[in-house]
């Protein structure tokens, strides 16, 4: 897979609209890797960026279908979408705080593609094309996994969502059985990406909070950080 280059004087190529995003991010990840370097954890940062490379990589294979009015194989839509979704990214970015035991080994297994990073990838891409299909279908967009498994496998909407969700069942069950046997990880680090996908299940059970945020997400935002909880 080939990258672009983490490098500043990239800055000069890009539209104007983009420079500060550019610039900005990159001043984020310079000044975490100068943090991390003086306490010897510069793996905290390493890792993180390679991962945000293959995010904007992703990024770019959805831009060429777009552009070529490309129907990817529901494999291809798999392996490039849940990378583009972000989540990988986040999920590694949620050990950076956790100090002196996130260890570089550690961060080797998060990017290794572990079945229960895996499994949690596909929850939030499955749940999120499901029920955000339609709207994002009324605007220039790539095709939905519905779509890819429509076509692919000659089926309706309605069969095409059972066969979904039953994918989704399939991967909290592994999410599970990683919880419950003993791994490579400790319970702290797997808590993280459980708790990355229940998350999922608020966001897009129903609906999607994450694009129409003023219903059920507004909510569960007042819950959480407005309303004080009476003890």
């Amino acid at each position: 897979m080939v990258y672009y280059r983490w490098d500043i004087g990239c800055l000069d190529n890009l539209p104007e609209y983009m420079k500060i995003i550019y610039e900005s991010v990159f001043e984020i990840y310079e000044e975490a890797e100068r943090e991390f370097g003086k306490q010897e954890r510069a793996h905290c940062i390493k890792y993180p960026i390679k991962e945000f490379q293959k995010t904007i990589q992703a990024y770019m294979t959805e831009a060429k279908w777009l552009n070529n009015n490309y129907i990817p194989t529901i494999a291809e839509y798999i392996q490039t979408t849940t990378i583009s979704s972000g989540y990988p990214l986040l999920i590694i970015v949620s050990y950076i705080g956790m100090g002196d035991m996130a260890t570089e080994n550690i961060f080797k297994w998060v990017t290794s593609k572990p079945k229960i990073v895996t499994a949690s990838t596909i929850i939030c891409r499955i749940m999120d094309d499901i029920v955000s299909n339609e709207f994002e279908q009324k605007r220039e967009h790539i095709a939905s996994l519905l779509e890819c498994y429509m076509r692919e496998c000659n089926a309706s909407k309605e069969e095409a969502i059972q066969k979904l969700r039953k994918r989704v069942t399939d991967a909290w069950k592994d999410i599970n059985e990683e919880c419950l046997k003993t791994t490579e990880v400790s319970m702290p680090f797997l808590m993280r990406v459980l708790n990355m996908s229940r998350f999922m299940d608020v966001m897009y059970k129903d609906e999607d909070c994450y694009t129409h945020a003023e219903g059920k997400m507004k909510k569960c935002i007042e819950a959480l950080l407005v309303n004080a909880v009476p003890i």
